[in-house]
């Protein structure tokens, strides 16, 4: 802010004062408009102003002066006939008034301002303003310039002329494919074409394609298996082959890598993110812990990534690279059902749906510049897949039953693309353009399969230092120490083979040795109680109780603390009931031993069948026959 005031008789000489805001909002009090109202509240001659004496009794009116007038000129009076009303200086034509771009003279003072494409940085210097820096400022390519900014389109796009959006040229028709359940459909997104792909399916739920080759690829829940066919023939089910059938509980997400030849898929039930060729052939689990509840995948094969999205009770997106290594959390605040997720690779942003927050987002592939783009419970009752294609977004919805669409960049334009669908679940995009085409490190090797045994997965390319790939094996065997071939357990082969071994041998044998002392202590014990258990002889006529050591014709029997009379010691657990063959006189069990075992006899001359229950008092006079087969104690090694 400044003043100016007079001129001289020179032209082209200003002389300019610059006050700070008090002086200048005194000067608008009641004083003349030629005259400067001190902070007491008289007035001075607003010529007196910053001369170097203090004409205000408080010393006001040299308060705040920055710029000073030269005191040959502070008391020259104007040339008659100007007038004793100070004339306004403009700022601006002494060096621009400091402005490094635009200065605007005022009525009270002067402005900086700044041209299209650039901000203020300090009150008078311009700088350029980054347009790039919106993620969404181009549809696709944004290149900053000095005060402004182009947009430009990746090859094989051209730029819209009405909607300055870019639009694919090259390839067929993009297709948009989804499952119905019970159907895989197709919508051709140009034409408008509404075809069924493949029919009577079970519960498909997860689907994905390989452009290039023209396959199909898709999960049934109710089979659980994974299945793939060419789509010009998917709809013969003679033509779809199975690749995955087992180990597979709710495979719920599944994507294609189509530049490694590799399957990727979620298993909710087994809570896991397993790998396998393209053929099925070849299968390993790369993730089994720290998942709840997994649910869409997505693969980046040209920077060597994975995303996928985890609804359990700690909700999130995770990333990491296509061999499993480098894992790390993207999205864990604010999220709630992450359902289906999609990349969009040419931009680096992630979309996915929150059927619960009814909300459309997206972050950058590092998990940052997040944005919601939509949110609505009505467009977004309970969203289940999303694709990306272009300048649109697409979405199934399962309780409206309908695919949506919406501009990718601000979440308008939204409009109904296919309605009174049953469960529509998974979507994906159809065209040359969603899958570009990239070199296979481990094609590249100078070995096959770059010199892995088992499976060659890529690495993620963090650096530029960054490995290729990395060998993995399947989950019954481990990399040994050439991190290419694969051993069982216990044979690793080498050096480190021998290692393990002989630190298993060192941790085996001593616990062998304690496992046959203690058998041993065991077994002279057992000895020792069987010479000193007390035992009774059942003579026949007579039921008499002895204490007589005869090894022929004893019958054991455990005995406990009750005094006179004693039974067998009861049964905790056997494989089926224990049985002895009973003889006329012999004791036989109940074939439920639970609760107590029963002591059974039978009398002379009847039969086998007609069982009577041992007496209680063991003094009874009851005719028992002895028989040496059978045996009652769990010390009898007679036991079947």
């Amino acid at each position: 802010m400044g003043w100016a005031w007079g001129k001289e008789s020179r032209p082209n000489t200003v002389l300019a004062l610059t006050l700070s805001p008090r002086p200048l909002l005194a000067a608008l009090g009641t004083c003349r408009g030629d005259e400067f109202q001190c902070g007491d509240g008289t007035c001075v001659s607003a010529i007196k102003l910053c001369n170097q004496e203090q004409d205000c009794p408080d010393g006001s009116d040299e308060a705040g002066c920055l710029q000073v007038l030269p005191p040959s000129r502070r008391n020259r009076r104007r040339p008659r006939g100007e007038g004793e009303h100070p004339l306004r200086l403009n700022e601006c034509l002494h060096n621009n008034g400091g402005c490094s771009h635009i200065c605007t003279d005022l009525k009270i003072g002067f402005e900086c301002t700044c041209p299209a494409g650039y901000r203020l940085l300090d009150q008078k210097t311009c700088g350029d303003i980054d347009e790039c820096e919106d993620p969404d400022a181009c549809s696709q390519i944004c290149v900053n310039y000095k005060g402004y900014f182009k947009c430009e389109c990746h090859p094989g796009y051209e730029m819209d002329t009405l909607t300055k959006n870019c639009k694919a040229v090259a390839g067929r028709s993009p297709s948009l494919i989804f499952t119905n359940r019970h159907e895989v459909r197709r919508i051709d997104l140009v034409k408008r074409d509404y075809s069924r792909l493949i029919p009577m399916l079970k519960n498909v739920v997860a689907l994905d394609v390989e452009v290039a080759t023209n396959r199909i690829y898709w999960c049934d829940l109710s089979y659980r298996k994974i299945y793939s066919a060419y789509m010009d023939k998917a709809s013969d089910p003679a033509e779809q082959e199975v690749l995955i059938d087992k180990q597979l509980h709710s495979p719920e997400g599944l994507a294609v890598d189509w530049v490694h030849k590799h399957i990727y898929w979620t298993d909710s039930g087994n809570k896991t993110i397993s790998v396998a060729t393209v053929d099925g052939g070849r299968r390993c689990t790369l993730f089994s812990q720290d998942l709840s509840e997994p649910r869409a995948i997505a693969v980046d094969p040209l920077r060597g990534f994975m995303y996928w999205s985890d609804w359990g009770y700690q909700a999130k997106i995770e990333k990491s690279g296509l061999n499993g290594v480098d894992r790390q959390i993207l999205v864990s605040d604010n999220i709630e059902w992450p359902n289906g997720i999609t990349l969009d690779l040419l931009n680096q942003r992630l979309y996915w749906v929150d059927s619960k927050l009814h909300q459309l987002s997206s972050i950058d592939f590092s998990g940052g510049n997040r944005k919601m783009l939509i949110s609505s419970p009505d467009f977004l009752s309970h969203p289940f897949g999303i694709a990306v294609f272009e300048d649109k977004v697409f979405w199934t919805d399962l309780e409206n039953e309908a695919i949506f669409s919406a501009n990718r960049l601000n979440g308008l334009e939204i409009s109904v693309l296919a309605e009174n669908l049953n469960n529509p679940h998974d979507i994906v995009i159809f065209h040359e353009l969603k899958q570009p085409r990239a070199a296979d490190a481990c094609e590249l090797s100078a070995q096959p399969n770059g010199g892995c045994e088992y499976l060659c997965l890529p690495a993620p390319q963090i650096s530029s230092h960054s490995p290729k790939y990395t060998c993995a094996c399947p989950d019954t065997m481990w990399l040994g120490p050439d991190m290419k071939r694969c051993y069982r357990d216990g044979n690793e082969g080498g050096k480190m083979g021998s290692t393990v071994t002989a630190a298993v041998i060192g941790i085996i044998v001593p616990i062998g040795v304690i496992a046959l002392l203690c058998m041993s202590g065991y077994l002279i014990w057992r000895n020792w109680k069987r010479k000193n258990t007390k035992s009774m002889n059942f003579d026949n006529p007579v039921y008499r109780k002895t204490t007589e050591e005869e090894d022929e014709d004893e019958l054991h029997i455990g005995r406990t603390t009750q005094i006179g009379h004693v039974y067998p010691a009861a049964i905790s657990s056997f494989d089926r009931p224990l049985w002895a063959e009973p003889c006329l006189g012999e004791t036989r069990e109940l074939e439920d031993p639970t609760p107590a075992l029963k002591e059974l006899f039978v009398l002379p001359g009847e039969p086998r069948s007609q069982l009577h229950q041992l007496p209680k008092n063991p003094l009874s006079e009851l005719p028992v026959v002895k028989c040496k087969r059978v045996a009652l104690s769990l010390e009898d090694d007679g036991l079947p």
